[in-house]
């Protein structure tokens, strides 16, 4: 019974200190007499207690801080190689050219492991890249990208074999994860990697998008030609 009343007490005091969090200002010496215990056993003053929690929490903010600043670097990198692909794509001279500037900008500047594009439109320069199909957009072979090309939304991730087996063909078991650009009326942009986690849903797809309306502009001025 003692016990109930004692912790009932302990709230009660808990709860009004909450209420009035300048109390021990009146009364410093209290303040000085109060102990704290510690996680690893012995106990400190209030005072210093504060003093590392506020350390603790200076510490936090740093880390976050430092996260923020190497995101800043990660994003102002990202920046700079869409702008530097998007001049690349605006100064070729054929479609062809648009394509080869594409998919080696997807290769060398960001680290693609096996680029593949998809195109609907026929390229007979390019009949022999390694990297570059030519499926006509009502083909029974593109069932599975029905939706995606559909919606235009970038996909991160693991794709589901069909899909893999489309754009990667005998390398498809190489193939850990991709970043998948439908380009709807145009075609399909996919940058596979080794690593599982190079690609993973949810993560940003602001400069895929840029890149994939660079290319498709950089397309449209042969397609009037």
């Amino acid at each position: 019974m003692n016990d109930t009343v004692e912790k009932i007490g302990a709230h009660e005091v808990a709860a009004w200190l909450r209420r009035h969090p300048t109390f021990l200002k009146q009364f410093p010496d209290l303040a000085l007499t109060m102990v704290v215990p510690r996680d690893d056993g012995p106990t400190a003053s209030l005072a210093s207690y504060q003093l590392e929690v506020l350390r603790d929490k200076n510490r936090e903010l740093s880390r976050r801080l430092a996260d923020l600043g190497a995101n800043a670097q990660i994003n102002e990198r990202l920046a700079v190689r869409t702008h530097q692909l998007t001049l690349a794509l605006m100064r070729q001279t054929s479609a062809a050219d648009t394509l080869r500037a594409m998919a080696a900008s997807l290769e060398e500047d960001f680290a693609g492991d096996l680029v593949r594009i998809v195109s609907f439109d026929d390229v007979p320069e390019l009949a022999e890249a390694p990297w570059l199909q030519v499926i006509a957009k009502d083909d029974a072979k593109l069932a599975p990208f029905h939706d995606c090309l559909q919606d235009g939304e970038p996909i991160c991730g693991r794709l589901q074999q069909e899909k893999n087996v489309v754009l990667y063909g005998e390398r498809v078991n190489e193939v850990s994860s991709t970043a998948l650009l439908p380009l709807p009326g145009v075609g399909l942009i996919a940058v596979g990697s080794y690593d599982p986690n190079r690609f993973y849903p949810g993560m940003g797809t602001l400069f895929l998008r840029m890149m994939g309306e660079s290319l498709v502009t950089g397309l449209q001025r042969f397609r009037s030609v």
